[in-house]
């Protein structure tokens, strides 16, 4: 609607109710649901192709010399071409002249062999303290946006291409994640849900040794339980197109964890819920089998998300330099106080009572980290930020680039796209700021495991003493 010599009315002005009405729909009812979720899951598939081999599997790229030099081996090109020269039973890797590219598997190979013939001062192999376990890294905010997905990926990526053997665990039941890293779920008992199932099914077996012992009447081992017994977490995980990641996957039947495993706590009182997955890692020897193990949680503090981070020993919480994410932030922290300091509280009024050692959740490190982080904009507001969380986060923020956006939209990571479709310092540029936070939470993981392996020698010293 227009007046002469008047501005127009803003859109929502003059809004015709008929023709409105016209444009409506019938009614919607359930079953459009459905086709509306049918439609995104073949627009889903159709669009995870997207980069992918033939036969649909997603494939990592390879890599260039110049990548394998400045990124992953720290040798000149010189020396490594002489290297190749020398020992032609080494991956000799493809392309003509000094142009050679190599798959991740050729590089890992090649790794090796520096390790044990390279100079002794170079940093061949990651760091990890021989017989050390896996530290578990969980990636958790109930604040949805943050990165977290993002950045859970992009750390396992990271960690992968640093040299360490990386399992990464979906508990998000929209399956981003497991999108990100290629993986396929048909249903909850390709996830962790029968880990956490498990649990519950042998302390169920547990209390009824002690309930037959006294006459009383057993808990029912339904068919979900009897069937869980039967369930490894081993054969949950599947390869990735990673050579050294592995992924124990999700899908959206693993939300219906949140309805049961209260159900579970409900007919056996003294199950301690927030302890399945913990369980599950520790006994299928899973801590022992990879280096690290990254956990990316759903966007809400449910039983899923208690379970990642009782079982975590370094714990990440991503937010975005604004006030409605700092705000939220500071709640998520409130309510992981509530939770384990309640967990801890009425676990340990029993255990003194019976004359038991107390329980206390603990974290070798715990840090929120700043994502997508616009300099030009947010600087002001991220030092009110640092300054209140202080030692709580890290230093570096990690920033926003086109590279992000683009490899986003083609269902990959940063580390996943190829620097030859950028401008070689646009690449550079855009893979630094997850560089800089691996660097940050990988001086976390070495400080941790150095901390752990010299606790274990006193002990040793003072057992032998």
């Amino acid at each position: 609607m227009t007046t002469a010599g008047k501005q127009p009315l803003p859109p929502y002005f003059g809004i015709d109710p008929e023709r409105s009405a016209a444009k409506l729909t019938q009614p919607i009812d359930t079953a459009r649901f459905a086709k509306a979720a049918a439609f995104a899951a073949r627009g889903r598939d159709e669009l995870a192709k997207t980069g992918h081999a033939p036969d649909g599997k997603k494939q990592l790229r390879r890599f260039s010399t110049w990548e394998v030099c400045r990124y992953l081996i720290p040798v000149a090109p010189a020396h490594f071409r002489r290297v190749l020269r020398a020992n032609p039973d080494l991956p000799q890797g493809t392309g003509e002249g000094n142009s050679k590219w190599f798959d991740l598997s050729e590089v890992i190979e090649l790794r090796a062999h520096f390790a044990a013939e390279g100079a002794a001062n170079r940093e061949y192999q990651p760091y990890k303290p021989n017989g050390a376990q896996a530290k578990t890294i969980a990636v958790a905010n109930f604040k949805g946006g943050v990165g977290k997905t993002s950045t859970c990926a992009h750390l396992a990526m990271s960690a992968a291409l640093d040299g360490y053997k990386v399992l990464v665990i979906d508990l998000d039941s929209q399956g981003s994640l497991t999108s990100i890293m290629g993986g396929t779920v048909s249903d909850e008992w390709q996830t962790a849900f029968p880990i956490l199932a498990r649990d519950f099914a042998q302390h169920v077996q547990a209390e009824n040794k002690v309930r037959s012992a006294r006459g009383e009447a057993e808990i029912p081992l339904d068919e979900t339980l009897t069937e869980a017994l039967e369930v490894s977490p081993r054969n949950l995980v599947q390869e990735t197109h990673w050579p050294n990641i592995d992924l124990i996957g999700a899908q959206l039947n693993l939300y219906w964890a949140e309805f049961q495993i209260p159900v579970w706590r409900m007919q056996g009182r003294g199950w301690q819920l927030w302890d399945g997955l913990t369980n599950g890692l520790n006994d299928s020897g899973l801590l022992d089998e990879y280096d690290l193990i990254f956990l990316d949680t759903p966007p809400a503090l449910g039983y899923l998300t208690i379970n990642a981070l009782a079982a975590a020993d370094i714990l990440l919480v991503p937010l975005g330099a604004s006030f409605l994410e700092f705000d939220s932030t500071g709640r998520f922290f409130d309510m992981l106080y509530s939770t384990f300091a309640s967990i801890e509280d009425g676990e340990n009024a029993q255990r003194r009572q019976q004359g038991l050692p107390e329980i206390k959740f603990e974290w070798d490190a715990v840090r929120t980290l700043i994502t997508r982080f616009d300099a030009n904009q947010q600087t002001d507001l991220a030092n009110v930020i640092q300054a209140y969380f202080g030692d709580l986060m890290t230093t570096f923020r990690q920033d926003v680039t086109a590279m992000i956006g683009q490899a986003g939209e083609q269902v990959n990571g940063i580390y996943e796209a190829d620097y030859r479709e950028f401008n070689r310092d646009t690449y550079v540029r855009g893979r630094e700021t997850f560089d800089r936070t691996w660097a940050e939470v990988k001086e976390i993981i070495v400080g941790a495991w150095f901390q752990d392996a010299a606790e274990q020698l006193m002990e040793t010293e003072n057992g032998q003493a």
